[in-house]
């Protein structure tokens, strides 16, 4: 049945989310504590022949899901929320304007608040979904099987054009580097060029529109998402294993798991999207049948809690890193999850306040946040 007005959030959704904000709470634990940290997701990072060690490497690549996950399910969120505030009387210019000025918001921390602590300009994820969200106020005027052929085309044939524009360790203007391809200069750095992120966003609002909203009798979401998760995982492994189009550079050097897991997300190449988008799916389906089976969801647990203050806890938990810095030297992997494990503590009372104080003030600028 469609959603109605009074209709709850999708637990699932939330724990799904909380489950990626805690997983990028160990990755960036990592960069402020470990001493051993990889960071060579990208052709731009990685020096050919390079080995690494396996406790390392599978530390960085479980966070890879991450961005993936928040963009998708953002995009959900977007077409579950528009649908829910239509039922409830507001107008499509109102819902515009709200999604409008938050995507400018969460855009504007990249380009304000962190570029002023790292000292130069730096767009990192907050950039590309901000931006994603503000063409999302006009893009999902197209109707959801237009914004998923689109989704596609962007998740699928980006490369082909990146290629043609770009090429690895060449100049990049600053129009392309907003757009597709990353940049590590001196004067600003683009971890997070819009557009490959915009199609992961424009996937999961066609999702959320199109089988949740408006679910068809004979498909569920669940076996939805279970379906495209293993074709997604089929065509990984045939475009990996190919090693042409859609690797973007990042070639197989070996044929261990590891040299098939370390693929480019800066920018993000079609096999890692592949990956992550397909892996996500799966978990989200198991979510969902596990959400449909649990007759009361404790609306305090700590994965649920993350998940449903997702922006705050990604603020907050910088916060929570840098006040642990003086404390702790940067040292070893283990140190690295105890820490992790210590600043989730420390997170998880302040991200319950600001869950109370939103929903008692659902109007207030915290909306936006």
């Amino acid at each position: 049945m469609p959603l109605d007005s009074h209709a709850p959030r999708i637990a699932a959704i939330d724990w799904l989310r909380g489950i990626v904000m805690i997983l990028m709470a160990l990755d960036h634990a990592s960069w402020f504590f470990n001493a051993q940290r990889i960071f060579a997701d990208s052709v731009l990072l990685f020096e050919p022949g390079a080995r690494f060690a396996a406790d390392q490497f599978f530390t960085r690549w479980i966070t890879h899901i991450c961005a993936p996950t928040f963009l998708f399910l953002a995009g959900t969120s977007i077409a579950i929320s528009n649908f829910q505030r239509r039922q409830q009387g507001m107008s499509d210019a109102v819902i515009d304007r709200e999604l409008l000025i938050r995507g400018a918001f969460i855009a504007l921390l990249d380009i304000g608040l962190f570029s002023l602590i790292g000292g130069k300009p730096v767009l990192q994820v907050l950039y590309a979904i901000g931006i994603s969200m503000m063409l999302m106020v006009y893009l999902q005027r197209l109707g959801a099987s237009t914004v998923f052929s689109l989704a596609i085309l962007i998740i699928a044939g980006g490369e082909f054009l990146l290629t043609l524009l770009w090429q690895p360790g060449g100049d990049v203007p600053l129009w392309l580097a907003l757009t597709f391809a990353p940049d590590f200069g001196a004067t600003y750095t683009v971890l997070y060029p819009a557009l490959p992120w915009l199609g992961m966003m424009m996937l999961g609002w066609a999702f959320g529109e199109r089988f949740i909203v408006h679910p068809p009798v004979s498909w569920q979401p669940q076996r939805v998402l279970m379906t495209a998760g293993w074709f997604a995982l089929t065509l990984f492994v045939i475009i990996r294993g190919q090693d042409d189009y859609g690797n973007l550079f990042m070639h197989l050097e070996g044929n261990t798991l590891i040299d098939w897991l370390h693929v480019s997300k800066y920018p993000p190449s079609l096999v890692y999207t592949l990956l992550e988008l397909g892996l996500m799916a799966i978990v989200l389906a198991l979510l969902m049948r596990l959400e449909s089976r649990i007759k009361t969801i404790n609306r305090n647990n700590p994965v649920l809690m993350f998940g449903q203050t997702a922006l705050f806890f990604y603020l907050a938990h910088f916060a929570v890193l840098t006040a642990l810095k003086p404390l702790f030297e940067r040292g070893s992997l283990e140190q690295t999850y105890a820490i992790t494990l210590l600043a989730l503590i420390i997170l998880y009372p302040i991200c319950r306040a600001y869950r109370t104080l939103k929903w008692r003030h659902p109007q207030s600028w915290l909306r936006f946040l």
